[in-house]
């Protein structure tokens, strides 16, 4: 395991670069995002996704965050509900807003991030990433890339320390069925807040 320190504002594409390529190989790599730290693997590698919920100690039935650096990459096959996930992408995304839509018989939770070093890092993969908060399950989540690093170890390739993370809480989950929207887990956005933007 590595921690390399990065510039929150201003990421080196090197160092982008590198995690980049170690995600592609299979690798799993820490790296911030506005509310906390993110671990985070490459979607089309299932096998990089069992190494993350061997890590956290996670139970495989609670699925990871599919993140995405533009809309386009957000699929469902539910048509009723395009319309409220257009309404809360557009006003929330990029942000601390996790929407879990249906494709087929499945749901899938997606989330944009508002961090440079994120952005920069899904722009260079290229495709989705599956994302849970840097920790232990259970644990409180990382501010620092130093908290990941106690908390995870040697278990995950690269950490990605832009400092500490003033949010601090979670993203929001909200969940669109048939266009009606159920609130999941309670984060950085409050259910009223996002209501709102419905007209509710």
């Amino acid at each position: 395991m590595r921690l390399e320190y990065i510039d929150p504002r201003n990421p080196d594409p090197a160092r982008i670069a590198e995690a980049g390529a170690i995600l592609r190989g299979g690798g799993l790599v820490v790296f911030p995002t506005e509310t906390v730290y993110g671990l985070g693997a490459l979607a089309a590698s299932y096998e990089a996704q069992q190494r993350v919920f061997q890590v956290k100690g996670r139970d495989s039935n609670k699925p990871l965050t599919r993140m995405a650096v533009s809309a386009k990459e957000v699929v469902t096959t539910d048509q009723t509900s395009k319309i409220v996930l257009e309404q809360l992408g557009q006003k929330f995304w990029p942000g601390p807003l996790t929407l879990v839509v249906k494709n087929n018989e499945n749901w899938h939770g997606y989330r944009i991030p508002n961090h440079p070093v994120a952005l920069a890092l899904l722009r260079e993969v290229g495709e989705l990433l599956m994302v849970t908060s840097a920790n232990l399950s259970g644990q409180p989540p990382a501010c620092t890339g130093r908290e990941a690093t106690e908390a995870l170890g040697n278990r995950v390739d690269l950490v990605l320390d832009a400092g500490e993370i003033t949010g601090g809480v979670p993203s929001s989950v909200v969940r669109i069925d048939a266009g009606r929207l159920s609130m999941l887990r309670e984060g950085a956005l409050s259910e009223a807040e996002i209501r709102r933007t419905l007209g509710e």
